[in-house]
């Protein structure tokens, strides 16, 4: 049984005043996402993502289609104790502690008293809070409020959690501590389901993605096995190469791009179809030095670039 999955999930809305148009915010969504697994909802923005996170929430409702969540259809209550959700743009109780509105959320949950403490002070160390969540929340910074935002979310231990752009606003530590915190709950059996455009992010954590266009969904699948992001070549840097065995390699086609970086310090670009530890051992040999092979591939970036250009005919107004 799927944690998540949806059916030709589709949302429209009337837009204008004279003449109300439908205009489609999610088209025809069909996807699932496996238990235990981290995946990455991606898009540029205005894709759809908070769309279809607020359909699985059931803060919006559909136009057509369908989705079920742990096997049941959307707000069963038996599976909305066994899900958490942390929204784009989190908005609390500015007058409250963070401290206060966790233990208010684990309240709503049924814990008592003493499991709430100890959950509250779990959590908060977990994101990172510290001697600031006795602090009003209306005296936090932006990324402080992201982190009681993701402590809220899995407050109830959650079978599935959505998080909507959970990095947003979060400085590298802070994004580095939320990836590690993913893959925790991905550790312990929860399936984590989050939207964002932060492509580093899916590449670093994410089992598998699905890529969403002017509301459709144009890829899914391994992001290793989407074509797209197939290997093009390979960057090859070394130190202590010589001009000779730098001209040979580059006479004989190992070699495409050679890029100086200092003396005797190259970045080589080689072709796809030469085998890299072949022209390593050929340099190594000549007394280079190793210092980093990386697979070059088409970027997530480079390929919302492509996608988005087609934007403007993929989603279409005026259709019923």
């Amino acid at each position: 049984m799927d944690a998540i999955s949806t059916e030709k999930l589709t949302k429209h809305y009337r837009v204008g005043f004279w003449r109300p148009r439908p205009y489609v915010a999610l088209d025809a969504l069909t996807l699932e996402v496996g238990r235990g697994e981290v995946f990455g909802f991606l898009g540029p923005n205005g894709a759809g993502k908070t769309t279809t996170l607020k359909l699985l929430m059931q803060l919006i409702f559909p136009t057509s289609g369908r989705a079920e969540i742990l096997g049941r259809p959307l707000g069963d209550l038996v599976v909305r104790r066994r899900i958490g959700y942390l929204p784009e743009n989190p908005y609390f109780y500015d007058y409250l502690t963070a401290e206060e509105l966790l233990d208010y959320f684990g309240s709503l949950f049924g814990y008592g008293a003493a499991e709430r403490r100890r959950r509250v002070a779990a959590l908060l160390d977990e994101v990172g809070i510290g001697a600031e969540r006795r602090l009003q929340l209306r005296k936090f910074s932006k990324g402080m409020l992201q982190r009681v935002g993701i402590a809220q979310a899995i407050v109830n231990d959650p079978d599935v959690v959505f998080f909507d752009e959970p990095m947003s606003g979060l400085d590298p530590l802070g994004r580095r501590e939320v990836r590690r915190l993913m893959l925790k709950l991905r550790d312990r059996g929860c399936t984590v389901f989050f939207s964002s455009h932060v492509l580093s992010d899916a590449e670093t954590l994410c089992s598998r993605v699905a890529i969403l266009v002017g509301g459709r969904l144009v890829a899914s699948g391994p992001l290793s096995n989407l074509l797209a992001f197939q290997v093009q070549g390979w960057e090859l840097v070394l130190t202590g190469v010589t001009d000779t065995a730098l001209e040979q390699a580059t006479r004989c086609g190992q070699v495409v791009r050679a890029t100086r970086l200092g003396a005797e310090h190259y970045a080589l670009e080689l072709p796809v179809t030469t085998a890299p530890e072949r022209v390593v051992s050929d340099f190594t040999a000549c007394g280079a030095r190793l210092v980093s092979l990386t697979p070059m591939r088409e970027t997530l970036e480079d390929y919302f670039v492509r996608q988005v250009a087609d934007a403007p005919r993929n989603r279409e107004w005026g259709r019923a």
